[in-house]
């Protein structure tokens, strides 16, 4: 490694975290699931696995939906916009579901 590389270090705590605000489709009964996390590959796997209360009944999942947020109060606000009336005819008319 050479001397400048040594001297400059990267600061891992400068690198913030994305959240994420997601839209399930359940292959079994076609509903959707709408969520957010921090994790998007570690909450899907949760979801197909049974590992979610909410959703075990309804495995296999189909992400159709993602959206991509610096904080994790963005992704929370577009969740419960997707969780209302007007979220849901968006989610219906682009899915066609």
């Amino acid at each position: 490694m050479s001397a400048a590389a040594d001297s400059n270090p990267i600061d891992a705590s400068k690198f913030q975290h994305m959240f994420y605000t997601y839209v399930l489709k359940s292959l079994k009964d076609n509903g959707i699931y709408i969520g957010y996390t921090s994790d998007i590959t570690r909450r899907i796997e949760e979801h197909n696995s049974g590992l979610s209360k909410s959703t075990k009944h309804r495995i296999p999942f189909k992400l159709i939906h993602l959206e991509k947020f610096k904080t994790r109060s963005e992704a929370m606000k577009q969740e419960r916009f997707l969780k209302t009336g007007k979220g849901r005819v968006f989610i219906k008319q682009t899915y066609h579901i």
